[in-house]
């Protein structure tokens, strides 16, 4: 084989998922550091968290596959697998475990191991969730990003009362695969519905099924609108949600932006992209030499507005011009 031909062979199986490299590739770079990434979902899933969690680790220095290797473990969206696929990465001896896959995956990469370094992305309180001891000193192998998709659920349900002033019957879906995370939201919710005059209807799904059936019984319910709990599951189905919106007509709020470009009302949460670019730097700052113990826990600062006016057309949705004038964009 000519030199410049291995050079295009060794770069096409560089460039491919680094989980399913033949042994005897990684045995010729024996000082390249590790790094476990815990996910929810699947690869498909989460092509923007993991285009921007390569971003911050490029930002601290490390390339995938270049001075550092990724080993992908993925639940499929089922949070039962994830202790297993935690044990399996411990039992691999990464270097660092990224925990991808919100709160469960979380939970599950602490119960594994109290010695491998730890970089969640979630959207709880961390040290309400036991996680860290506190948010400026986590004190042990474990710190991350806090989303803080719970705190803006009351946000969430203003929004849909500036677009739906005569709403009154609010669906709430939950995953009851995230106990922790569903209890947290709900209560962060219902003072703020309470204050709106809305009734919640705490609905919940863990499937696919699940999330089909749900929606066909909005109308028996009548329901006036949907809130979607902030959920990894959820976010990594966002155009079966958004499909479900359009098809039974129903004004729904989710976190993200893809939600909106498959059809969704309105999204508001804050930015992913920045969320897990964070989680890239503070792996690439791990793989360093820095402790998680001493590395405080970030919370989101960037938040973003998407509505989608063609959606709200189809809906017969007023969208009030002050909303109009603050969203970061708006999908016609």
């Amino acid at each position: 084989m000519r030199r410049r031909d291995f050079i295009t062979l060794l770069g096409t199986l560089l460039g491919g998922a680094t989980a399913a490299w033949p042994l005897v590739v990684r045995a010729q770079q024996p000082g390249m550091p590790v790094i476990g990434f815990l996910g929810s979902a699947s690869p498909d899933k989460y092509s923007i968290r993991l285009a921007a969690f390569r971003k911050g680790l490029k930002e601290a220095g490390f390339v995938e596959s270049q001075n550092v290797l990724v080993e992908y473990r993925w639940a499929q969206g089922i949070n039962d697998r994830l202790p297993a696929l935690a044990g399996e990465l411990v039992q691999r001896q990464v270097a660092v475990i990224i925990a991808g896959g919100g709160t469960p995956s979380a939970l599950a990469a602490k119960a594994a191991t109290a010695t491998i370094p730890i970089v969640f992305e979630l959207s709880p309180d961390p040290v309400t969730l036991g996680l860290v001891a506190s948010l400026n000193r986590p004190g042990a192998n474990i710190t991350g990003v806090t989303n803080l998709n719970i705190e803006t659920g009351p946000k969430r349900l203003e929004l849909l009362r500036q677009m739906l002033p005569a709403a009154k019957n609010i669906a709430v879906l939950t995953n009851p695969t995230s106990q922790t995370l569903a209890k947290t939201f709900m209560q962060t919710l219902r003072p703020a519905a309470s204050t709106l005059g809305l009734q919640l209807n705490v609905l919940e799904a863990s499937t696919e099924d699940d999330i089909d059936k749900t929606f066909a019984t909005l109308a028996p319910l009548k329901v006036d609108a949907v809130v979607v709990q902030p959920d990894v599951f959820f976010t990594s189905r966002d155009e079966q949600f958004g499909t479900l919106a359009e098809r039974y007509a129903v004004p729904t709020i989710s976190m993200y932006r893809p939600f909106v470009a498959a059809g969704g009302l309105v999204s508001y949460g804050p930015s992913e992209t920045d969320n897990y670019r964070l989680v890239g730097y503070y792996a690439g700052k791990v793989l360093k030499g820095e402790k998680p113990a001493e590395l405080p826990v970030l919370q989101s600062t960037k938040f973003e507005l998407m509505i989608n006016l063609k959606a709200a057309k189809a809906l017969a949705v007023t969208v009030p011009l002050d909303l109009i004038g603050r969203a970061d964009e708006l999908i016609e």
